[in-house]
């Protein structure tokens, strides 16, 4: 007799049809990033990000070894959230500027641990072509991540959210959200530079070189004086 779990519901399924469905997630995911031009949609849109990423490629090191540049980059213009006073925002609305996009929230315990970083980073790099936009996904109300933000003396970010989680979903379903956080470098098209799971101390200098490779290969942009 076939081994079976109980789900929720109480219906027991073999665990091979479980396996099985895992596996055919697993093979949607790499065939969003691998297949015969990556993001369709994309096109030759996004070549300035190509350029950026293997840029960047080499400065992939130590506190941001785990940043991995795009071979195929996503648009990332359409992606949303809300802003500040529950606007609707899109990353097209960046346009002209390299993003730093980061996913948190505050039941993250590297989130919460990365956020001091990323506000120093915005404190010393935020301008008229760099932005760090930080984006909660609490689902709870804005009560809980804002207290959290003005505990730890956050002074430079704008509080972006998103309590749908659609924008984590839509990432993952292009395979680029496994987990929080979830931190994505993008260029002043709105493409992907890059895309590092897990935290980074963002305003130290393995990190603040990742992120000057890239921009100097943005069109118009200049690198910033490294932060402390």
């Amino acid at each position: 007799m076939k081994p079976t779990r109980q789900t929720r519901s109480g219906y027991r399924r073999p665990l091979v049809a479980v396996a099985a469905a895992g596996l055919l997630s697993a093979i949607a995911a790499v065939y969003v990033i691998g297949s015969p031009g990556g993001n369709t949609s994309a096109g030759k849109s996004c070549q300035a990000s190509l350029a950026a990423a293997s840029a960047a490629k080499p400065f992939a090191r130590g506190d941001v070894a785990a940043f991995l540049p795009a071979q195929k980059p996503l648009d990332l213009r359409s992606l949303k959230f809300k802003g500040p006073n529950g606007e609707d925002v899109s990353i097209a609305q960046f346009t002209g500027k390299t993003v730093l996009l980061n996913l948190w929230a505050t039941w993250c315990a590297p989130c919460r641990k990365e956020m001091p970083a990323l506000d120093r980073l915005a404190q010393a790099r935020n301008g008229d072509d760099f932005a760090v936009v930080t984006v909660n996904l609490d689902r709870g109300g804005p009560e809980k991540p804002k207290a959290f933000l003005d505990e730890i003396g956050v002074a430079s970010l704008t509080y972006y959210s998103d309590a749908s989680n659609a924008v984590f979903q839509d990432l993952r379903s292009k395979a680029r959200a496994t987990g929080l956080p979830t931190t994505i470098l993008a260029g002043p098209d709105g493409c992907e530079i890059g895309t590092m799971y897990g935290p980074a101390e963002w305003d130290h200098e393995d990190a603040l070189q990742l992120i000057d490779a890239a921009r100097a290969k943005a069109p118009g942009q200049t690198t910033g004086q490294t932060a402390g």
